[in-house]
């Protein structure tokens, strides 16, 4: 019998895309649910993502949410820190959500989430590891492929976000374990971004683990990208809106 895990990540207010995530795992019992910061921004409807999971924190997700950690889009609305972003239409774009954040969801984003942006957590006898960015940086150094940003040795899992790529590979680092051949495996999985894809395709993304077969499923899901895109004001950048049609 296999456990299965939802893993969600870089929502962003991004309402159709979360819905039709739900709609598309539905039937699936979770064990488990990790979300991976980036609740909120550059979508129209942070405030509403919010009320969602309120509503399934206390619904079909009850005592199932393992890890809900800071992206950096929580800690830079928090602290303001918006020099950390690369244009001027960003600031715009953070400091919008930010007038427009209800206290509900202030409240929640400061005293529901793990605000380090980093977690550690099992599942069985696994020992993970989920953060937003890296251990490099929590919150603004993605993990990739080819550049890791932190030595994971000491876990069987790691759960990232942040570039709005999704992946899963292996690494393997070096034991004293001659029945591993001297060889440890670490599972790296980023389920993509549900609400703001880059990787060229602009459909809602996010993963599923299932153990103990260690099975990942990277999905992509259809979504109603022209609705969300009505949604944005003129006061707001269109490439905010426009980058949703291609998912880069």
């Amino acid at each position: 019998m296999e456990d299965k895990y939802l893993i969600l990540s870089d929502i962003h207010g991004n309402v159709s895309a979360f819905d039709a995530v739900l709609s598309d795992c539905k039937d699936e019992d979770f064990s488990g649910v990790l979300l991976l910061g980036d609740l909120i921004d550059y979508g129209m409807r942070s405030n509403e993502i919010i009320t969602k999971l309120l509503e399934l924190e206390s619904g079909a997700w009850k005592d199932r949410i393992l890890v809900n950690i800071w992206g950096n889009h929580e800690k830079l609305i928090v602290d303001k820190d918006l020099e950390r972003l690369s244009s001027d239409r960003g600031r715009v774009m953070a400091q919008y959500t930010a007038s427009h954040l209800s206290s509900e969801s202030v409240d929640y984003i400061n005293n529901r989430l793990n605000v380090s942006g980093v977690q550690e957590f099992t599942l069985g006898k696994l020992k993970g590891l989920a953060v937003h960015g890296s251990l490099e940086d929590a919150y603004w150094k993605a993990i990739a492929p080819d550049e890791l940003r932190g030595d994971y040795h000491d876990y069987d899992i790691v759960l990232s976000g942040h570039s709005h790529y999704s992946h899963c590979f292996s690494k393997f680092y070096p034991v004293e374990d001659p029945e591993l051949r001297n060889k440890k495996a670490v599972i790296f999985i980023n389920p993509g971004s549900v609400g703001q894809p880059r990787n060229q395709n602009p459909y809602a993304q996010y993963a599923v683990l299932s153990l103990p077969s260690k099975k990942v499923e990277l999905r992509a899901v259809e979504y109603d990208v022209k609705y969300e895109q009505s949604l944005y004001p003129d006061e707001i950048d269109p490439f905010y809106k426009d980058r949703l049609t291609r998912g880069v």
